[in-house]
């Protein structure tokens, strides 16, 4: 540990005669937060829907066919007890629900209307705004349906009853974009800077030649990667920290959950991007060709393969396998979960899981190809 500790004082000093840098990794992630958040809009629909049905009438199964034939929404599993549907929301099990009163076919058939319940994870504003816009549009095609058949049936001269819609969004109730977006941005952000800070550090060594210092140093492989990213972790916890503060200032959006909880992720998302870019620089020369790579690497799957903007369930089947390789991908979710469900880390064991295993295998990949160039 003696080693390790001074190779960080030794990364910290390196770090403090560049103070461009220094303010690049903590002003950056500010920076970029308040201009994606303001600048980006974007749509997205389909959401897994979980059915209470408290009639079990022929009315009541032909309204769910119209909702699961539609395409636009698909079964989920049902809630563990009758309106415990928090489970499945925090869990992921279902992002929509349908509960069916006990008198919903009796209303329609003695003409009354019958209200049914909609519920909506509103953690993904756009996707819940877009369901609500189906599922209204499925009633109303139903009612109208269903008003046509009595009419024939009546000869034109009676109705039968029709389905009034109760939509309740739950977590986002305003459905405010900034809220979906922010948690998506942190992990956008923290994983560019943990990645590229890392690699643009170690690669620094290679074009200043003081590489070659490190390689006769008193230090095993392991001690050397520890050293070169503790500062940077110290720093990016900084970030995330102001990250937080400045989205609940600009956009009102607070952290529900614990915020132990989002540190331990936190921390467990940072060591895998630091991990990435350490995996980086054993293979980039330069500066310029690790700071291409980085941005390849980090960028662009945590940018279209996380979730963050698009679904991943509506992607093709080989980019849905492709996502599982994303760390953003298990980090969004505990983040969302987090700020805006107000969960712990007891639902995200597998998220947690995942990461650790991203973590350990990049830091052995890492280590490896040190190890071989002669660190």
């Amino acid at each position: 540990m003696r080693k390790i500790w001074a190779m960080a004082l030794k990364e910290m000093r390196q770090i403090g005669r560049d103070p461009l840098f220094l303010l690049m990794l903590l002003g950056l992630p500010a920076f970029m937060l308040a201009v994606f958040g303001y600048a980006v809009s974007f749509d997205v629909w389909d959401l897994p829907l979980s059915v209470e049905d408290r009639d079990m009438g022929p009315e009541s199964r032909r309204l769910q066919a119209a909702f699961f034939n539609s395409g636009r929404f698909a079964r989920a599993p049902g809630p563990p007890a009758p309106g415990e549907f928090h489970e499945l929301f925090q869990q992921g099990g279902a992002r929509a629900a349908l509960v069916i009163p006990e008198t919903f076919g009796k209303a329609l058939a003695a003409g009354r209307s019958a209200p049914v319940q909609l519920l909506f994870d509103g953690t993904d504003a756009n996707t819940a705004s877009t369901a609500i816009g189906y599922a209204t549009a499925l009633v109303q095609t139903w009612n109208a349906e269903r008003l046509e058949r009595a009419l024939r049936a009546a000869g034109g001269g009676a109705s039968g009853g029709l389905i009034g819609v109760e939509p309740r969004v739950w977590y986002n109730p305003q459905l405010e974009s900034s809220h979906f977006l922010v948690p998506g941005l942190m992990g956008f952000i923290l994983m560019i800077t943990a990645v590229l800070s890392t690699a643009l550090s170690v690669v620094r060594e290679k074009e200043r030649g003081t590489m070659e210092q490190l390689a006769v140093a008193p230090l095993r492989t392991v001690q050397v990667l520890a050293g070169k990213t503790l500062p940077y972790l110290v720093i990016s916890l900084v970030a995330t920290a102001i990250i937080v503060v400045a989205a609940r200032v600009l956009f009102g959006v607070t952290v529900r959950g614990s915020y132990a909880d989002l540190f331990i992720a936190t921390v467990l998302y940072l060591l895998g991007g630091f991990c990435l870019g350490l995996l980086i620089s054993t293979i980039a020369s330069t500066q310029a060709v690790a700071f291409q790579i980085g941005i390849l690497i980090s960028m662009l799957p945590t940018l279209l393969l996380s979730g963050f903007i698009f679904p991943i369930r509506n992607m093709p089947l080989v980019l849905q396998w492709l996502s599982y390789l994303v760390p953003a991908r298990y980090y969004l979710e505990i983040l969302r979960g987090i700020m805006l469900k107000g969960t712990t880390l007891a639902p995200y064991r597998d998220q947690v899981g995942a990461m650790i295993l991203f973590a350990l295998v990049l830091l052995a990949l890492a280590s490896i190809r040190f190890a071989r160039k002669g660190v």
